[in-house]
């Protein structure tokens, strides 16, 4: 008889010199220094605006901040030297401004990731599932945290066509346990790596809905689990509503997941998800309220 052993239990996420229990739900801030960003079209591409964006989100309760340097859908070519320019000196700015604060940076290039990492970046947010390998490298180099995404093996800022599965969540704790476990070997302390189904990324809306409804199968991995969520494609065509409609779509689906056991949650409106993850973590009991007096006097 063959006995499969159990996966570990979720130890809590450190990110650099940042620790988090594991019971903790944490914000995300999504803050992209591109122009032509999906959501916000550029609002802020320029440093003033990023870093005013940040100070926001910072006072709306996010834990985490995320910079991006590239879009993720199709576009103008972002060579290496431009994606450093808009992302090494900024990266170095919100450290010294907001030390209490972790920084992530959304990117697939290990030569930005070195460079990021010397600025103060505590996580290397790779969207792009491994694209490439080196990546992993790096974040065990400077000791900081990774994302391991499901992309379903898609080039980094192209868009799925009709792609399929025999079954969509097998391929997802696969892939994703695939690369934990290769970034583990490299070095990455297993503290510091999450998993992410990643939701759009290599998937239709169907597929995104699936691994919604199947969170606790990628959970039980033991490992902090994250999601990106915010305003995607799959709540617009749920709902048939555009870009700038969809935020009661996205905090339905933040409520599941961190209901489902999500840990991270990648958001542009920050203070609502803090408030929808705080009303969840008190549901479930691992928050009290802020104030109690109702029938009590």
């Amino acid at each position: 008889m063959n006995c499969v052993e159990p996966d570990p239990p979720d130890r809590g996420l450190r990110l650099g010199r940042h620790r988090y229990p594991p019971d903790s739900l944490l914000v995300m801030a999504i803050v992209n220094r591109t122009p032509d960003s999906f959501y916000d079209r550029g609002a802020t591409y320029a440093e003033g605006a990023a870093l005013d964006a940040v100070a926001a989100a910072v006072a709306a309760g996010a834990d985490i901040v995320d910079i991006g340097g590239v879009k993720a859908a199709p576009g103008g070519d972002v060579d290496v030297a431009e994606e450093l320019r808009r992302t090494v000196s900024f990266v170095a700015k919100v450290r010294e401004r907001w030390p209490q604060v972790a920084i992530s940076v959304d990117t697939w290039r290990s030569e930005v990731a070195r460079e990021v990492c010397a600025a103060g970046a505590e996580l290397l947010n790779d969207s792009w599932g491994g694209a490439d390998p080196k990546l992993a490298e790096v974040a065990a180099a400077h000791d900081v945290g990774l994302v391991c995404a499901h992309a379903g093996r898609q080039a980094p800022r192209t868009v799925p066509h009709r792609v399929s599965y025999p079954d969509v969540m097998a391929d997802v704790l696969a892939r994703t346990t695939a690369l934990a476990e290769q970034a583990e070997a490299v070095g990455v302390a297993r503290e510091s790596i999450l998993l992410d189904p990643a939701h759009d990324f290599g998937k239709n809306t169907w597929h995104s809905l699936e691994v919604t409804r199947r969170l606790p199968e990628l959970v039980a991995r033991g490992r902090p689990v994250l999601v990106s969520l915010s305003r995607k494609d799959f709540v617009g065509e749920t709902l048939n509503l555009t870009v700038s409609e969809r935020l009661n779509g996205t905090l339905a689906a933040t409520a599941v997941c961190a209901w489902l056991g999500a840990r991270v949650f990648r958001a542009h409106d920050v203070m609502a998800t803090r408030q929808v993850l705080d009303m969840t973590a008190s549901i479930r009991g691992t928050r009290p309220p802020v104030a109690a007096v109702r029938a009590l006097a």
